[in-house]
Formats: structure tokens, sequence, C-alpha cells
């Protein structure tokens, strides 16, 4: 394995209040190696953007990084200036976010959007990133670029829009992407079409991503490992076929649950009672407790750190030999 590309080391982020402060994000560590595709899944409210956001140097205040590092190349970037942090992202981080119209300006055509972030990142003449923004657009599947080039983001379909967000993205070859929910809006097809774009620009440019969705399908035929968040904490992370099949802590067992198989005959699909803790209702323990099918004493009152659990590693006192105690 290369070294990691991005590091994240006990990242907390959170969010200040008249009634006290919202921790979001506790206490997060991973890391993504050049040319791998990290999956970050789970529900709403589990912190899968906030995460993003706090890489990319985007959090909408109040919110803030609270402690942790975030370094990229070995570099640390979660204390860099505003101005620093913004060429940094253009450069060397790309974004694609869930809504391409949100990061597309509707009043100049596609062509002067690329032109103008190529020249600011690349040491390019008008012509040259011309060609490139053209060349980009048919890297993405835009058929006739030459001709759409000129013209506005509302001519463009959904999933046409979307590829021009991703062409935006790799448009000064960065080399990390940060993709939140990139096919949520998209059929299915579409969605087929920008998850092989995806894989061919980490196999072709060695870009390392973090692929945020809620979407296991997408996981499953994009990723190489899964990091399953709840409450703002990782609670399993693995290879993707290790965690789909054989999951190892009981929230990650019930996401899989509650995916429909084409070779079970099911007449009910298994559920996870109640619904993801408020930021302000966070239990004691594992955050998962008052959901688990599984919980026993301990799990109400201390909150168990990540371990080795065969190919995975989980946060689980189930793993901790302790299972025996379960009521």
């Amino acid at each position: 394995m290369s070294s990691p590309l991005l590091e994240v080391r006990k990242l907390s982020v959170d969010f200040p209040t008249r009634r006290g402060t919202l921790l979001a994000i506790d206490d997060v560590s991973f890391d993504i190696a050049p040319g791998e595709i990290l999956g970050v899944v789970g529900e709403s409210g589990a912190g899968k953007s906030l995460t993003g956001a706090a890489i990319i140097g985007l959090l909408e205040p109040p919110g803030r990084i609270a402690g942790g590092e975030i370094l990229l190349e070995g570099r640390r970037i979660d204390k860099l200036p505003h101005e620093e942090m913004r060429k940094l992202r253009g450069r060397h981080i790309g974004a694609i976010f869930q809504d391409p119209l949100t990061s597309l300006n509707p009043l100049y055509t596609v062509g002067r959007q690329l032109v103008e972030t190529i020249r600011t990142h690349l040491p390019l003449n008008e012509q040259q990133a011309r060609d490139r923004a053209i060349s980009l657009l048919a890297d993405t599947g835009i058929p006739a670029p030459e001709a759409r080039f000129d013209q506005y983001p509302h001519q463009f379909s959904g999933g046409m829009r979307q590829r021009v967000v991703i062409a935006l993205a790799l448009a000064a070859e960065p080399k990390l992407i940060v993709a939140d929910e990139p096919t949520t809006a998209l059929d299915v097809s579409i969605q087929a079409q920008i998850i092989a774009l995806l894989k061919k620009v980490c196999r072709e440019h060695g870009a390392a991503v973090m692929l945020v969705t809620h979407d296991m399908g997408v996981i499953a035929e994009t990723c190489d490992r899964v990091a399953v968040m709840y409450a703002g904490r990782i609670v399993e992370i693995g290879p993707v076929a290790d965690v789909i099949h054989r999951p190892a802590h009981p929230y990650t067992v019930g996401l899989m649950g509650s995916i429909p198989a084409m070779d079970e005959d099911r007449e009910r699909l298994l559920q996870i009672d109640g619904a993801m803790p408020r930021l302000n209702a966070i239990p004691a323990g594992c955050a998962f407790n008052p959901r688990c099918p599984r919980v026993f004493d301990r799990c109400r009152v201390e909150r168990p750190d990540l371990v080795e659990a065969g190919a995975t590693r989980a946060a689980c006192w189930l793993l901790a030999g302790h299972a025996a105690t379960t009521p």
C-alpha cells in the first residue's frame, strides 16, 4: 500500500449555540491512498457531508473544526488561511456536490467557467485552456463538446450538468476529490456512467476519492473501502466486500439487512427501529445503544473505540469479548 494521500486524524467539528456547543463530528480518523475510492455511508444526519466540508474547508458558520488534524500529502491543511485554502481547493482538491445547479453560474457558459477555473490554477493561455476545457467535456462523456462549450447550464440535462461539474472538479488535475452524493439526483443509467467516470479518474490520474453517499449500491459498485458513520462517529471501516457481506457492527448489520437481495425470497425487509439522535440528545455510551437489538449494560455507559473485527474495524463492545454478559 502506498502512503496515504489524505489523512484525517481525530477530527471533531462543533457548532456553538446559545444553549451550548453541539458536537457534530466526534473523533473521526481515516486515510485514503492515491487511486483509492473510500465510500462514506450512513443515514441522514450521520455527519458524512460535514466531514467532507471540513476537509475541503467549506464548513458553514458557526460550524468549526474543534480538534484533530487534516493532512494532504503530509501537509496540514485544516488551519490554512482562507486565501491559501481557496487556492489549494481549486488546484489540489476537487469538489463534486449533489446539486450541480449550486456549483454552476447560470449567467456564464460552461466553457467560460471551465476556462476561468483552468487559467486560475494552471499556467495556460486562453487557447490552451479552451482546448483543455473541450477535452475535459469529451472525457466526461458530453457529446459534441465543441458545440456544448458555448452553451449555458440551463441548456444541459441534470446528468449532463453533473458531468460539467465533474469536469470542473478535474480541471486542475486535483489529487483529492470529495464527491458529496454525486449521483443522488440522477436516474440509474446516468448513475452508472458517473460511477464509471469516477473510477476512470482514479485509475488514470491516481486521484484519491472520498465518496459520500447513502446508497449502498453505489458504494458496492464504486469503492475500495467503506466507512460507516453514525451520530458523528465511524462505527465500522474496512474493505467493501467484507463490510457488505460480513458486517461486524450491529448498525452495519441493520443497514445491510435493509437492502433487498435479488437471490432471496423475503416478504419483508429488515428495519432498524428508531431514528438517528439529534445533536443535543446523543445518548451516553455507544450512540447506537437505544436502537441496538444486542445492547447490554456497558453499551449504555462506555463509548467503544474502533477495534479489529476480522478484515474490518468496528466500534462495538460485542467485539471486546463481553457478549456473554448480554441480558
